[in-house]
């Protein structure tokens, strides 16, 4: 069920996180919260890597809300590992971002991104586009099974 799957939110601004915390719990949106502050820390959840190794390979997030602008590794660069891994190819990626420069989205797109918003300024606006990720993302989408769909 995708309300027992974690969402990782990737965010390396405390504000920002926060509000998209508070957003979550304003929609009522079940799911466990796995923070990573930056590129690094993100991929070492997705592969069980770093402080993440011994964690459960099994479980893998019901999607990545992905900022762009991340100190150590930028978000474009996560995307294109997250893509170019046979365990994490298919995860649900949304780029959660202030950026509004072309270039950005269409270089997200390109490496495989299946959503790309801009996060509005307004709290309100904010929660109700959370809602809205957390209804179509965790609800109405019908997830793949990455581990399922790996080879023996």
């Amino acid at each position: 069920m995708a309300s027992e799957r974690p969402i990782l939110l990737v965010e390396d601004n405390p504000d920002d996180e926060a509000l998209t915390l508070r957003a979550f719990s304003k929609n009522d949106i079940p799911n466990p919260v796995i923070v990573a502050r930056d590129g690094v820390e993100a991929l070492d959840y997705l592969f069980g890597t770093g402080t993440h190794e011994k964690r459960d390979m099994s479980i893998m997030p019901a999607v990545v809300l992905l900022d762009l602008k991340l100190p150590r590794i930028d978000g474009l660069e996560v995307l294109k590992r997250i893509r170019a891994h046979e365990r994490t190819a298919l995860l649900p990626v949304v780029v959660l971002t202030t950026s509004k420069e072309q270039q950005d989205i269409l270089e997200a797109y390109r490496l495989g991104a299946n959503s790309y918003i801009r996060k509005p300024v307004d709290f309100e606006r904010f929660i109700q586009a959370v809602g809205q990720l957390g209804v179509y993302w965790l609800s109405l989408n019908e997830p793949s099974d990455p581990i399922a769909s790996l080879p023996d």
